[in-house]
């Protein structure tokens, strides 16, 4: 209750990527710890969030979890509204309120604030947050060099992968946010099946870096002595692109990188990975966002996304999305893996005595100096066995927990309707739906 308050009530979250809405009247709905947001593009092609709940009495109007709709009904009393949230039809409006009723006062509640980072739509329950810009900080730096490597962008493909853990969500933000450590052991089976570097401490040789709000993430190169293809094998008209877009510190720090896992605060993760999707096939790059999405503190529904770049070629796309289901799709390898260690701690520390225990995050403490020649911002350490970023992590936790800051309530002043530099779609009708 205290984490849906000050943690999901204040927090930037990540919601969708524009990719997901391209046209006029596209749809997804989505949640902020549990409240549901319909995020969607109204018919000035402007990306707005509402709260799926009617004015009336607070039925759902939305009830499917994607598609294309002008409008939308509430099946309870008929309310109906369009996509840009406007009250538009009472049903018996005369017989019934005869015709006083002020519909401009009666839409669907806007999300407080609404903003994109290139191409991630991230919202805000507090009226009086930072800029999504300011929050995310340096990170953005590191979000660049997985976002912005072509000029096209990127796109999701399909809906995402859905799945239900009986873990706590803090796990699966832990998890990439900075332990490269676990990999030694939990997926010591993939390195003996080939589908991970020989070396079991593969995980080991890379860079450990947070940023304020506690964000981090975990950069890793090839084990010493084992060659592999710069800028993670990407197709040349990428690799051209991202020379052009990105910065010569970027430049430098994606080109020897075969593994990018990281987590911005508090429920998403990014894993850009360069992995075979079976013991005979050659590695190939693939990119997943991760949304962890709490439903209570010993559940979660994990969102998986798939990313690609939308100007790569057919093959590429093709074999990146293969690589990314056999190994973190749904029933992938590594999935299955890390799955069971979080059910499986869940289950043990809910016990009355083991939850008086205490756990160790001093990995690296007086051990690892920062590293003075690294050439992106942030803390960063020359080791990615280290939990500097899950301290960092649980710090800024611990003070949105103790930071006696109620989430106001009432009507939000603003419209729900997000800032971004992102054109518009193209015109295109949209299907009216009940």
């Amino acid at each position: 209750d205290v984490e849906r308050e000050r943690v999901f009530g204040h927090a930037w979250v990540f919601l969708a990527h524009e990719s997901e809405i391209p046209e006029r009247g596209d749809y997804v709905v989505r949640y902020i710890s549990e409240d549901q947001f319909i995020v969607c593009r109204d018919e000035d092609g402007e990306i707005r969030g509402h709260l799926n709940a009617c004015r009336h009495r607070g039925m759902q109007v939305c009830r499917a979890e994607m598609g294309n709709a002008s409008h939308f009904r509430c099946p309870y009393h008929g309310w109906t509204y369009s996509n840009t949230g406007s009250l538009v039809g009472v049903p018996a409006g005369k017989d019934a309120y005869g015709n006083q009723l002020k519909k401009s006062d009666w839409n669907l509640r806007p999300m407080p604030n609404l903003a994109t980072y290139k191409g991630l739509i991230f919202g805000s329950l507090d009226p009086n947050a930072d800029s999504l810009e300011d929050y995310l900080g340096d990170m953005k730096f590191y979000l660049d060099i997985v976002l912005d490597r072509s000029d096209a962008g990127l796109q999701v493909v399909g809906a995402p992968q859905r799945w239900v853990v009986d873990a706590n969500w803090k796990l699966g933000a832990d998890n990439f946010v900075g332990d490269a450590y676990h990999t030694l052991m939990t997926h010591r089976s993939m390195v003996e099946l080939g589908l991970a570097p020989p070396d079991p401490q593969f995980a080991l040789y890379g860079e450990h870096v947070h940023t304020e709000h506690g964000h981090g993430l975990g950069i890793i190169g090839p084990p010493p002595g084992m060659p592999l293809p710069e800028f993670m094998g990407m197709p040349e008209n990428i690799v051209e692109e991202l020379g052009r877009r990105l910065t010569p510190e970027q430049v430098e720090i994606f080109r020897p990188n075969a593994f990018i896992h990281g987590t911005v605060f508090p429920n998403l993760s990014i894993g850009n990975f360069l992995m075979a999707r079976d013991h005979l096939s050659p590695p190939s790059p693939f990119l997943t966002l991760r949304l962890w999405h709490p439903l209570g503190p010993d559940k979660m529904e994990v969102m998986s996304f798939f990313l690609v770049e939308k100007e790569a070629p057919d093959w590429f796309k093709d074999e990146s999305y293969k690589a990314y289901l056999h190994t973190f799709g749904i029933s992938g390898a590594f999935e299955q893996d890390d799955a069971e260690n979080w059910r499986s701690i869940t289950r043990v520390l809910g016990g009355q005595f083991a939850k008086t225990g205490e756990l160790n995050y001093q990995m690296g403490r007086g051990v690892h100096e920062p590293d003075p020649n690294w050439p992106g911002p942030g803390e960063a350490y020359p080791m990615d066995y280290a939990e500097a970023n899950q301290r960092n992590f649980l710090e800024y936790w611990m003070q949105l927990m103790l930071a006696d800051t109620p989430l106001h309530a009432g009507n939000s002043n603003g419209n729900g309707k997000v800032e971004t530099s992102a054109p518009a779609a193209p015109k295109t009708p949209a299907k009216a739906e009940a």
